[in-house]
């Protein structure tokens, strides 16, 4: 049974959602449609995925309630500007024919541009509005969310951010739990050269719990207080990703895995405090 966390703001997550990066059109239509029906709750999208419309035509095929359903998406850096961020979201909202976003994020700091704050205010307003439910953001570092709560005063709810066995990023979570911060997990399992799932430990782990390598992932990552964004479009992987709840790793099996991480462990080259997504 999938179990929840519940934000400052009041709004519960389940702790483990589904990622769609990357999946468009009608095979990713049934994929994700796959996904709400075998009990994914959580569907995380962004408006640079280009895949809202996919997004909003797998719920309507999977047939399950709008209000049973929790729908994320994030605002891209071209739209940082507090009226643009407005109408990127009603227009984001339209694409998947909906008329509210769960959680909305703010996808990336940008720090180069230095809209962020202007961003994050939109982001206040279209709550207010009716537009999004809760707010949040993506790949910000703590100095980005400091500067939030100086200038704003009002943090995030949720920080999503590329996390791993081998990136863990134990400070960014201390950061989220000290200030009431929920910790997303992008990449969770991993990728771009780095095969996490045929690492020595995890393969002992999961032999040891009779689990799949990406069960024990995902385990860790909920044990660690984290809410993975897992990506499948194979339906038993989708099945298997969701049924983590029926065992625990031990305190020292949490350490091991954590001790795991390396130097240059991102998945990609995307570091929050250079890169820039527009």
């Amino acid at each position: 049974m999938t179990e929840f966390y519940t934000l400052k703001d009041g709004l519960s997550l389940p702790k483990i959602g589904f990622g769609t990066s990357g999946f468009r059109g009608t095979k990713a239509v049934a994929a994700i449609s796959s996904a709400i029906t075998k009990g994914y709750r959580l569907i995380d999208t962004a408006y640079n995925y280009e895949n809202e419309g996919t997004v909003g035509q797998a719920i309507k095929k999977a047939k399950i309630a709008r209000e049973d359903l929790l729908i994320s998406s994030k605002l891209p850096g071209r739209y940082h500007k507090h009226d643009l961020a407005i109408q990127a979201i009603q227009e984001s909202l339209y694409r998947a024919d909906l008329d509210y976003f769960d959680l909305y994020l703010i996808h990336w700091p940008n720090p180069k541009q230095g809209e962020y704050l202007e961003a994050w205010q939109a982001l206040i307003d279209a709550q207010k509005f009716g537009l999004v439910r809760s707010i949040g953001v993506s790949n910000f570092l703590p100095e980005h969310l400091d500067q939030l709560e100086k200038e704003i005063g009002i943090l995030p709810v949720v920080n999503q951010i590329e996390l791993h066995p081998l990136f863990s990023q134990p400070s960014q979570r201390a950061y989220h739990e000290e200030h009431g911060i929920l910790t997303e997990a992008w990449s969770p399992l991993g990728g771009h050269g780095h095969n996490i799932l045929e690492l020595p430990l995890i393969q002992q782990l999961a032999k040891k719990y009779n689990k799949n390598a990406g069960q024990i992932v995902l385990r860790w990552e909920t044990q660690l207080g984290v809410l993975p964004l897992p990506l499948s479009q194979n339906p038993q992987r989708q099945l298997s990703n969701l049924d983590i709840f029926d065992f625990e790793l031990t305190r020292d099996e949490i350490k091991q895995i954590e001790s795991l991480d390396i130097a240059d462990g991102r998945v990609t080259n995307q570091d929050p405090r250079t890169h820039e997504e527009l």
